[in-house]
């Protein structure tokens, strides 16, 4: 399944490099990533189609891991970064930076990685009793997100006109206008983190059966769902940071590989190719539907998630 994925991943990753104003086919698409071809290609691909592409293929996995470790810590499949506020949060801080006007010196990146992370060791903490459980950092992040998200309202009302505007575009989550400033710090969050979330999978494993039994296995449970929720966290936060919030990705991606997988819980490897097949080819559609006016990705992604959102609901309260 891991490598129906990845040669989906890369075939939807060259056909996004292959549509646009100047068109290229896919062999030569191909060409040019290899270094070869007519020197046209070479220029739009490499120089200006690339790195567009490659912040859509690592943040789609960055959001499918993340939010497959997040689901299997809090034993929930409703939980992922958009439910609980991480995105909220990160949201909050790029629009206060741009809205008081602090945001050209710091920068969209920094901002966004700095506000998810804050608001997630302020679920954590507001979740801690004697230890943290899934249960309750599933609720105290609810209630993180709609503050984050209170607070993201107001601070937009109180914009300038371009200053909404600005905000908006990043709000929704779009690829439009990435360069390589964006890819090398998620590229570098990706290869440090991933391999961080596969080390850990064996608590993964232990923590699904429930605390209890996850201690008489010899797991430091508190220890390991820290370890594991910063791992997710930074995740997200490096993608969010790149590309804005895509919602519903890191919903989504885990329980799709999860069904395509038949396994018992969301698979770190699969999540992750299948967000980055969920992000690329929602950035395609987004293109190609209005290519007059490209829509953002995340319009995309929310059109698809929402209904898949409402299902996993739905079945929750059957099973329940």
């Amino acid at each position: 399944m891991c490598a129906v994925l990845a040669a989906a991943g890369f075939l939807v990753f060259c056909a996004g490099m292959a549509v646009g104003d100047y068109p290229i086919g896919l062999p030569g698409v191909v060409s040019a990533l290899l270094g070869s071809g007519d020197a046209a290609d070479l220029l739009v691909v490499r120089e200006l189609r690339l790195p567009r592409a490659l912040v859509g293929l690592l943040a789609g996995v960055a959001f499918g891991v993340s939010g497959a470790v997040l689901q299997t810590v809090t034993r929930n499949p409703l939980a992922s970064p958009d439910m609980i506020g991480i995105n909220a949060g990160a949201a909050t801080a790029v629009v206060a930076g741009i809205v008081l006007g602090f945001g050209p010196g710091v920068g969209t990146q920094v901002l966004g990685l700095a506000g998810g992370l804050t608001t997630a060791l302020v679920i954590y903490a507001l979740a801690w009793k004697r230890g943290t459980t899934g249960y309750r950092i599933v609720l105290v992040g609810i209630g993180v997100a709609a503050v984050c998200t209170s607070t993201t309202d107001y601070l937009l009302t109180k914009a300038q006109i371009f200053q909404a505007q600005q905000a908006l575009g990043w709000l929704v989550g779009n690829l439009g206008g990435r360069g390589w400033e964006h890819v090398r710090p998620l590229a570098l969050a990706t290869v440090v983190l991933v391999p961080a979330a596969l080390a850990m999978s064996a608590w993964l494993r232990t923590l699904q059966l429930g605390d209890e039994v996850a201690t008489g296995l010899g797991t430091p449970v508190q220890r390991a769902r820290l370890a594991l929720l910063l791992t997710s966290v930074g995740l997200v936060g490096f993608a969010t940071a790149a590309a804005g919030p895509i919602l519903f990705v890191a919903l989504i991606a885990p329980q799709i590989a999860q069904r395509l997988a038949g396994l018992v819980r969301p698979p770190l490897i699969a999540s992750g190719l299948t967000g980055a097949v969920v992000v690329l080819t929602s950035d395609l559609a987004a293109r190609e539907i209005t290519p007059a006016a490209q829509l953002p990705v995340g319009v995309v992604t929310g059109a698809l998630g929402a209904p898949v959102f409402m299902w996993l609901l739905a079945r929750r309260n059957r099973d329940a």
